[in-house]
């Protein structure tokens, strides 16, 4: 992922579940997507 991705993916989160940006830090690119996932796809099931 690149840094650009990483930082979208970031503010998305922080968005969506009010997560603090320095809880971010360590987290490595595959959490990220992990978590962010997990919110688009609960966005998908609740639009249906």
């Amino acid at each position: 992922m690149n840094r650009q991705e990483r930082k979208n993916m970031i503010e998305f989160i922080e968005r969506m579940k009010d997560i603090d940006r320095n809880s971010f830090l360590f987290m490595t690119d595959a959490d990220i997507e992990h978590i962010y996932s997990g919110i688009y796809q609960d966005l998908i099931e609740h639009s249906e």
